[in-house]
């Protein structure tokens, strides 16, 4: 199965200073052909972002856990179109979201991504997006399945 990650699971997984970390450590151990990651440009820059500013990471050091993270074997890398910014828009509009949240589950829905792994709870919230025939989970790898 293929899983979208959210900027917070991401800097979990990256920092072993987040409480969160021992939770989200496995979703990197568990790698493999049938279970992958995937990965846009809206969660790997605002990542870094937290990293360096919020975190307080060298820059450096944010870039190098940033860039062996998406280097892994069997983490899907999706950029960004004008078709994912149009079908972000409708997501936006459809599901009251956010700019960023949009476009980072435009990113995952347009490329056949079965889930993200979120600890927003707005999205939590949401439990699934649904577009022309195409549906995706949301879910918190940290508060559970049962958690909405």
């Amino acid at each position: 199965m293929l899983f979208g990650l959210d900027t917070h699971i991401v800097c979990y997984l990256l920092d072993p200073g987040f409480a969160e970390h021992e939770q989200v450590s496995h979703l990197a151990r568990s790698l493999t052909s049938q279970n992958t990651l995937a990965l846009n440009p809206t969660v790997i820059h605002e990542a870094y972002h937290t990293l360096v500013y919020d975190v307080e990471l060298v820059r450096q050091d944010a870039r190098t856990r940033l860039t062996s993270l998406i280097r892994l074997p069997y983490v899907d890398f999706f950029n960004q179109t004008k078709s994912t910014s149009l079908l972000a828009m409708n997501l936006a509009d459809k599901y009251e979201l956010g700019g960023r949240d949009s476009l980072m589950l435009a990113s995952y829905l347009g490329n056949d991504v079965y889930g993200v792994y979120t600890h927003d709870l707005d999205l939590v919230k949401i439990g699934q997006i649904d577009w022309r025939g195409r549906t995706m989970n949301i879910s918190d790898p940290i508060l559970g399945p049962k958690h909405k």
